[in-house]
């Protein structure tokens, strides 16, 4: 039986798409027939008439422009065209610095209709039993969050009329207080009081979709008001930058302009729960702008089981500095079974399983890497509110040094879960008493065949006399993901849980007394490498 089958979630865009598998060397989706296109310094995107020209001999029509400053533009050409030769023509063409396809992005969300009654995130009622929070309640002994500090939505829009979220909203008082219809900031855009909607180009920034108003909520729904939940945050500024539609995809050109409107405005954080598209010179060359101006850009590291280091998740997985790649957590601290990972790549977890936040029409919870995203940024704004002179390296650092480090994401994340209280005092987490990596330990061997053979369904039990916990390590970890699995169980025959895919340098789930057995089940396709288990650890 295949237990994750290959394609679980499918999102219908009213966009329309190319298969990009049949392309080859084009990774991800994007819009037919449109690319962006950076000039080189010598052709300038004011000058009206060296555009005319550049775009006359690569026979495009222009769509739009990004910004001034970025020197680039959005194209048009046939989509019958075959766009890997679309984009060789482009990147030959004199003057062209960078041609490459308008990726499409999506929402990073799994949607649950089930409701909570409690935020576990801010504040779990059951941490006494092995529950996990940021520590929230401590935090908001020390600041509750300050309307100084401008975090920039960059998602689905925000409902700025909800009661929780409407006082804790930007607004641009020029265009606010100016003339109808009329740039009074002088900043390009028209009527842009809450931010601007770039999936359809124009000013007004409404969620309708529920994915930005609940990712807005989890920062900073407004706290003390009798109404709804709370946010990390209970007063802070958030702009809404709406570059997804109503469908949850929006566009690389959307995606530069939300950006780079963000910068301009001079933000201090960007979250950002989207992600899709191949490796864009261009986003990335947006985001590194925002770290030029000393903006921390948050970026979901995405929901779809695989490992950051091998298969990178964008924009979470650009290298650059200001970037923060968060993978979700259940309630017991467990890596989401759906979110992404990545030791090297993959910095930081955050709750992001059945969280209750604010919709486009009321309450309602929402699960993936977007709703942990959040929770990272009302972070990294709680500690600018605190001291707001920390650069956006320094946030980094009071978030990651600080993480609560636990084995079930030791081999998954760089750090830890996020923790608030921990991040404002500079507080290192005390050792995890339950964590198999502070226990006593035995050397042990256990290996499979290297690689493994098909058919298998095999047991073996481990025991230390007189223990009372016990958990192996496994040196590597390497089985066909979803398919090939590592069941564990104590000495009553209870299931504990079940390991597969990529998993070095981790423990298995905790067996309560002296033994734990372990069932090796594979299919009869893939065999990859298998594991290799090297020590025991236990409690007595």
């Amino acid at each position: 039986m295949n237990y994750f089958p290959k394609s679980i979630f499918l999102l219908v865009s009213t966009l329309l798409l190319l298969s990009v598998n049949a392309l080859g060397e084009i990774q991800g989706e994007y819009v037919a027939g449109e690319y962006v296109i950076q000039f080189n310094d010598s052709v300038s995107v004011q000058n009206l008439q060296q555009v005319v020209e550049q775009t006359q001999r690569m026979n495009v029509e222009v769509k739009s422009l990004i910004s001034s400053h970025s020197n680039m533009i959005v194209v048009q050409r046939s989509m019958l065209e075959n766009p890997e030769a679309v984009l060789k023509e482009l990147n030959n063409q004199p003057n062209v610095k960078i041609a490459e396809p308008n990726y499409i992005y999506r929402a990073s969300l799994l949607p649950n209709d089930s409701r909570l009654t409690e935020l576990w995130g801010l504040v779990n009622k059951n941490k006494s039993s092995g529950g996990f929070d940021i520590d929230a309640e401590k935090a908001w002994d020390i600041t509750t969050g300050s309307r100084d500090i401008l975090v920039a939505v960059i998602d689905t829009g925000i409902n700025y009329n909800d009661p929780d979220l409407k006082n804790n909203m930007w607004v641009n008082q020029l265009e606010k207080n100016g003339q109808a219809g009329v740039d009074d900031d002088g900043n390009g855009y028209v009527d842009d009081i809450y931010g601007y909607d770039f999936a359809n180009m124009k000013a007004d920034p409404m969620d309708d979709n529920n994915h930005g108003s609940h990712c807005a909520g989890t920062i900073g729904a407004e706290g003390n008001n009798g109404l709804g939940v709370v946010g990390v945050n209970w007063q802070v500024k958030m702009m809404a930058l709406k570059f997804l539609k109503n469908n949850g995809s929006g566009t690389l050109e959307g995606a530069l302009k939300a950006i780079d409107y963000a910068t301009d405005k001079k933000v201090n954080i960007m979250s950002n729960s989207w992600g899709g598209g191949g490796v864009s010179e261009t986003l990335r060359e947006a985001i590194e702008r925002a770290e030029q101006a000393g903006i921390l850009f948050v970026a979901a590291s995405g929901n779809n089981r695989s490992n950051n280091d091998i298969q990178p998740s964008y924009p979470a997985s650009y290298d650059l500095a200001n970037v923060v790649s968060v993978a979700a957590i259940g309630s017991r601290g467990e890596l989401a079974s759906f979110s992404n990972y990545g030791k090297k790549t993959v910095h930081i977890a955050a709750p992001g399983v059945d969280i209750l936040s604010t919709g486009k029409s009321g309450l309602m919870k929402m699960s993936g890497t977007s709703m942990a995203t959040p929770h990272v940024a009302g972070v990294a704004a709680l500690l600018l509110a605190d001291n707001p002179n920390l650069t956006y390296e320094e946030l980094k650092q009071k978030m990651y040094s600080t993480a609560v480090q636990t084995s079930a994401l030791r081999s998954k994340v760089s750090y830890g879960i996020v923790n608030a209280y921990n991040a404002l005092t500079n507080q290192l987490p005390p050792p995890d008493l339950n964590d198999p990596n502070n226990w006593e330990w035995r050397e042990e061997t256990l290996s499979t065949e290297h690689p493994y053979k098909e058919g298998i369904d095999e047991s073996q039990t481990l025991t230390v006399p007189g223990a009372q916990k016990v958990s192996v390590y496994f040196s590597r970890f390497d089985t066909e993901s979803g398919y090939d699995k590592v069941f564990f169980y104590d000495n009553t025959g209870k299931l504990l849980g079940e390991m597969t895919g990529p998993n070095n340098d981790s423990y298995s789930p905790v067996a309560t007394g002296d033994s734990i057995t372990l069932r090796f089940v594979s299919d009869k396709s893939i065999n990859r490498y298998g594991f290799d288990l090297t020590k025991i650890s236990f409690v007595k």
